[in-house]
């Protein structure tokens, strides 16, 4: 089994990161290959940050076209729906993955993102999923996304007492961290307040290894249909349909 993981932001060390947690959840015999594309923003903090790594994320996706299964690691999801056009295999979006494992082992789950500006994003996605009843509050530890990249930095210890206020204030029963930066810490920060954590990257890789092994492909009828073959204009030309 072959897995394309997707940072959507340009930064390679994070990528790197990413690229680790993922091949540490993967079962024997599947192989994980982890990339970010060369043009677009170095973090994704906000809808407008989105925009413009969505073409990049496309690209790797049709750069890529064998894979068994995709995961996009952006905890918005960041082009999911756009993805799961572009191919038939799976692909699975790191926030969606962690909200559906956390539902599974809690009643309620808190999450601990970044910065307040993804809350919203964040928010509407639990929404959309009809998990929003299931989760407590999603918080923010106002760590900036790339400060999760710098060494000595204290954003380890703002996120863990953003979760502790999660459990004492929001009665969440499990974390799920809201980054997929932070997806080395998920484990240290378990043993810390005693309750699962869960990082959507380790959750995705599971998610996609089922439906794989199930056979399961994404539908093609609806809105996940293949896109009309059309000319696109400009410098998005390479991704018209068909192109």
């Amino acid at each position: 089994m072959r897995i394309l993981v997707v940072n959507p932001n340009t930064t390679a060390s994070m990528t790197a990161k990413i690229g680790a947690a993922a091949r540490s959840a993967a079962a024997p015999g599947t192989e994980v290959i982890a990339v970010n594309p060369p043009d677009g923003p170095v973090s994704i903090e906000g809808y407008y940050d989105e925009v413009f790594s969505i073409p990049g994320l496309i690209a790797e996706i049709r750069r890529h076209p064998d894979m068994d299964a995709y995961i996009i690691a952006c905890f918005d999801d960041t082009g999911l729906d756009a993805a799961r056009c572009a191919t038939s295999a799976p692909v699975i979006g790191i926030g969606e993955a962690a909200f559906h494992m956390a539902s599974l082992v809690a009643g309620r789950f808190g999450v601990v993102t970044t910065l307040a500006r993804s809350v919203p994003a964040i928010e509407h996605n639990l929404k959309r999923y009809g998990l929003m009843e299931r989760c407590a509050r999603v918080r923010s530890s106002e760590v900036a996304v790339l400060e999760l990249e710098e060494p000595g930095s204290n954003a380890s210890a703002r996120i863990l007492d953003e979760m502790r206020r999660s459990l004492a204030e929001d009665r969440a029963e499990a974390i799920v961290l809201g980054c997929a930066g932070m997806a080395d810490l998920a484990g240290r920060l378990s043993q810390e307040v005693g309750v699962p954590v869960l990082d959507g990257v380790a959750c995705a890789v599971k998610l996609a290894e089922a439906l794989v092994q199930l056979g399961l492909r994404t539908s093609k009828v609806g809105g996940y249909a293949p896109p009309r073959p059309k000319s696109y204009t400009g410098i998005f030309s390479h991704l018209a349909p068909g192109a």
